[in-house]
């Protein structure tokens, strides 16, 4: 097991009856501009806690920055974001005001963020890149934090090479230490952003074959951009087709493979099947 401490939603009881828990991620009316280049034009989306919902769509369709606003490494243009319930601060929402850095880090240290490129410390060995964040922002104690970072080497199948270095390691390898690295900081929410794409084909499939662990051994909140659709057929509860900055359909996977509705979603998995 991941021994992941997942956040549990108080029961609140209001007038006799249970209140709904807040959603994971709730996503009203973003917007994000590069310059004159809109990225997300007006996006909502809601995401439940407890749910792995995989985004597809072609290369720029504002996949990854909606990843980064939901992990706080970027702010929206405009709109609003809320993790459990809490808004996160943005100039967009405040007066044009940047927040922060202190009032980000709360919000962050509930998203693990997984990238295409490993972004390892190239001098620090394996066990010391998972270690590292928890000493550090955690403030855990050396023996703890490198006593977690032992076990979730051993749950991605590399207790064998702790001390390697990340040039030691195969694209495969060095990709698994990330996931187990974003994984020590114990987070509520996980990120995968193309976390194969950067792999020669052979490595590919023990990767997905950690997070497919991870889904089945927690009710983690989980979002994958991915291109690999059998897996996001296998593990996704929902599947997000996006296009120029937009959700053009959604629904559960049997439904979004076997019979879109969009035209635009059926053009794109039949152009992605006819490369297969």
């Amino acid at each position: 097991m991941f021994g992941i401490d997942l956040k549990k939603e108080k029961e609140g009881v209001a007038n006799g009856a249970e209140m709904e828990p807040s959603p994971a991620v709730k996503i009203d009316n973003v917007w994000k501009n590069f310059g004159s280049t809109t990225v997300l034009t007006g996006l909502n989306m809601h995401i439940a806690d407890g749910e792995r919902v995989a985004i597809i769509g072609p290369s720029g369709s504002g996949k990854s920055t909606l990843l980064r606003l939901v992990a706080i490494l970027d702010t929206p243009s405009k709109g609003r974001i809320e993790l459990f319930g809490q808004p996160v601060p943005n100039a967009a929402e405040n007066g044009h005001k940047v927040p922060k850095e202190r009032d980000l880090r709360s919000f962050r240290a509930n998203t693990g963020f997984v990238f295409q490129h490993f972004n390892l410390f190239p001098h620090m060995t394996a066990l010391s890149n998972v270690a590292e964040a928890p000493r550090r922002v955690l403030r855990e104690s050396k023996s703890a934090a490198i006593e977690r970072a032992r076990t979730l080497l051993d749950n991605v199948g590399l207790g064998d090479k702790a001390d390697m270095f990340p040039a030691q390691l195969s694209g495969g390898q060095q990709q698994r230490v990330a996931i187990a690295r974003a994984l020590a900081m114990k987070p509520q929410i996980m990120l995968f952003d193309e976390v194969t794409s950067a792999l020669d084909p052979e490595l590919v499939g023990e990767v997905l074959g950690v997070l497919r662990k991870i889904a089945r051994e927690t009710r983690m909140t989980m979002l994958f951009v991915t291109h690999e659709m059998r897996f996001a057929r296998d593990v996704a509860d929902r599947v997000v087709f996006m296009d120029d900055g937009m959700v053009i359909e959604s629904g559960p996977p049997e439904k979004i493979f076997e019979c879109p509705e969009h035209p635009r979603t059926k053009s794109f998995l039949r152009a992605l099947f006819d490369e297969r």
